[in-house]
């Protein structure tokens, strides 16, 4: 990670929130692109050496993303994204959940609103992220899973990928 770029992670547990700021030296498309396609989303969503899979993807207000965290020795653990609105190469809201390969939520893992702003700053962009849960339990239970650790690297990944493009 470019430890001269802006990353804060912050855990609201009275407002039941996760809040992710992340800079990228890149233009505001090319992370658009990386957040809203499958084979990009595939290169570098969720921490090595799990590798994210997709099944399908519609990315349009009502569509989703189908995918499988895929690990090492093949095991997939399915998710998937609902997108509710979009604001081309600027906003993006969706409700995310674990589920069944046929995106049947699973009822006993949390699901929460990831809401996404993208904001253009020359040659960099900063994303702006809030997570927002039903309950405490929820956000807590996502917390112990390791989420914090996992989207991190995730994030170093795209930061990565972004440097490639």
């Amino acid at each position: 990670m470019n430890s001269n770029l802006l990353f804060d992670f912050v855990v609201n547990k009275e407002e039941k929130t996760i809040l992710v700021k992340r800079e990228f030296k890149a233009v505001r498309e090319l992370v658009w692109k990386a957040w809203t396609t499958a084979e990009l989303l595939d290169r570098w969503w969720g921490p090595e050496p799990w590798r994210a899979e997709t099944k399908s993807m519609d990315f349009r207000e009502g569509g989703s993303w189908l995918y499988a965290m895929v690990s090492p020795e093949g095991d997939r653990h399915w998710s998937i994204v609902n997108y509710k609105e979009i604001d081309p190469e600027r906003s993006f809201s969706a409700r995310d959940g674990f589920c069944d390969e046929n995106g049947a939520m699973n009822p006993d893992f949390p699901d929460n609103l990831w809401e996404n702003l993208l904001t253009a700053m020359e040659d960099r962009t900063i994303v702006d992220i809030r997570l927002s849960f039903d309950t405490l339990e929820d956000l807590e239970k996502i917390i112990e899973m390791g989420f914090r650790e996992g989207f991190t690297a995730g994030l170093d990944q795209l930061e990565e990928l972004l440097s490639t493009l």
